[in-house]
């Protein structure tokens, strides 16, 4: 697959529809450029053009102009690690990955400070001598599969992370039968900075699933959530007595599986740019199709 530097600017075509709006409203409410970015690029010399000449946002634009608005420049201080990166999908806004197990997302303070998933998009973009924000939009946990999405720019950030909607695939131990609905909140465990728990003190938790098929003993699972609390499925599934399998931290057995069984098997959201949806799958990864045939 062919690298893709990141975009530098926006740009839009004024159709029909907006002829005679003025600018400021075109981009905020029609493309949905938020007013940080746009205060930036008014600092910047140029910065917001119609047709290569300097607009306002209280300037009318006119039906085909071609509008650029320089995004913000990018900052990443973060250092290479060398991680090599499975990359599914790449365009000038967005990076998609497919992450795999026992790798972190992002640094931490005293352990993991260039062997996660950042410092290998880091060592990646320098690579083709391009430099990005690190903007990860669906965090997954060390050892949670599956795919990454990665933002390149503020307005990719911005726009993606209300749109993307994420479907998991987990292996619980145990038969579940039926479709369920976990609703239960989820809380700090007290003693640990890792640990989570159900408490009725815990903020707010909700988890859909359906299992898919059962085998030896176990069932396949797709899951979906409506909100993204740490360690959220793997703490729900615990909850019922369906521990994910290879997730000793929340009863789940090591026999079959040495990692929790947790796979974000697909992404879709809307791109910005394409103004259409994307949507991608990503296969089960093997040491989980090995106990779930």
């Amino acid at each position: 697959m062919q690298s893709v530097k990141a975009a530098k600017e926006l740009i839009f075509t004024v159709p029909a529809e907006c002829d005679g709006m003025l600018l400021g409203s075109f981009l905020h409410r029609t493309k949905n450029v938020s007013q940080r970015i746009i205060r930036n690029a008014k600092r910047v010399n140029n910065g917001i053009t119609a047709d290569g000449a300097m607009i306002r946002t209280v300037d009318k634009i006119a039906r085909g102009q071609r509008i650029r608005i320089s995004l913000p420049a990018p900052r990443c201080e973060m250092e290479p690690g060398d991680i090599p990166l499975d990359i599914f999908y790449e365009d000038e806004h967005y990076l998609l990955l497919n992450k795999g197990y026992g790798v972190p997302v992002h640094p931490t303070s005293n352990i993991h400070i260039n062997d996660t998933l950042a410092n290998g998009i880091v060592k990646y973009m320098r690579s083709i001598s391009d430099c990005y924000s690190i903007s990860i939009i669906n965090r997954l946990d060390r050892d949670t599969s599956g795919l990454v999405l990665v933002a390149k720019n503020a307005y990719a950030a911005e726009n993606a992370a209300g749109t993307i909607d994420k479907t998991y695939i987990a292996i619980c131990s145990g038969t579940i039968s039926e479709p369920g609905r976990i609703d239960a909140p989820i809380a700090r465990m007290g003693g640990s900075i890792i640990k989570r728990c159900v408490s009725k003190n815990g903020t707010a938790a909700v988890t859909n699933y359906t299992p898919i098929k059962t085998a030896n003993g176990l069932t396949l699972v797709s899951v979906k959530l409506e909100t993204g609390r740490t360690h959220q499925i793997r703490v729900h599934f615990s909850y019922i007595g369906h521990p994910l399998e290879g997730d000793d931290m929340y009863g789940g057995s090591l026999d079959r599986i040495k990692r929790q069984a947790l796979h974000c098997a697909k992404i879709s959201f809307k791109h910005p740019i394409l103004n259409k949806t994307l949507c991608f799958e990503s296969p089960m990864p093997k040491d989980m199709s090995d106990i779930m045939p």
